[in-house]
């Protein structure tokens, strides 16, 4: 618990009742390598707050697994709209690793939010650094070469591209696992 307790006070102050009542809501849990964290097929009910591991976020498309994005250790994943909407979206969350995480229901965040005006601010300032992250992400996506798609996604993911299998990579950048491999020759 000491760790997302950590991850909130790099963003705001943490009174001694929002941590009980954090500690109160959290729950922890497991993922095998390649378990299924969430099916698109169920409305996403839940958050992740990777303690370690890594988790990735795909969609299907003509039943290939098409990567969207990759979570490690201390950052939240869910499916985005599923979660806020309380919908039926096309994102899956599979453990590429062995991955532990806290876990958040949406009710008990909805009720953080109501009772604790600085878990707004926290949500506010966390999702900055993702929003940022998407707007990178579509643009590298539109307006570069496979070979710049590599480059950026080696800097974005700098500390944790190599964990990440080559497979999910490639459909992550939208281009082949042979063309992917010819880039890492050039290299």
């Amino acid at each position: 618990m000491t760790e997302l307790l950590q991850h909130f006070s790099e963003y705001i102050q943490l009174s001694d009742i929002l941590k009980d009542e954090i500690s109160k809501r959290v729950k922890q849990q497991s993922f095998n390598k390649g378990e299924l964290v969430h099916d698109a097929n169920k409305i996403c009910t839940h958050s992740y707050f990777i303690q370690k591991g890594m988790l990735r976020t795909y969609f299907l498309k003509n039943g290939r697994e098409i990567s969207e994005y990759f979570c490690c250790e201390h950052e939240w994943t869910n499916s985005p709209r599923s979660f806020m909407f309380r919908e039926l979206d096309h994102y899956y969350i599979d453990a590429i690793e062995p991955t532990e995480v806290f876990t958040l229901h949406v009710t008990d965040l909805v009720y953080l939010f109501d009772n604790f005006p600085e878990m707004e601010r926290y949500a506010r300032l966390s999702m900055g650094s993702l929003f940022y992250h998407m707007i990178e992400r579509i643009t590298s996506m539109r307006f570069t070469t496979a070979k710049e798609k590599y480059q950026h996604f080696c800097q974005a993911y700098k500390d944790i591209h190599h964990r990440i299998p080559l497979g999910m990579v490639a459909s992550y950048l939208g281009i082949t696992q042979e063309t992917l491999s010819r880039l890492r020759a050039e290299k």
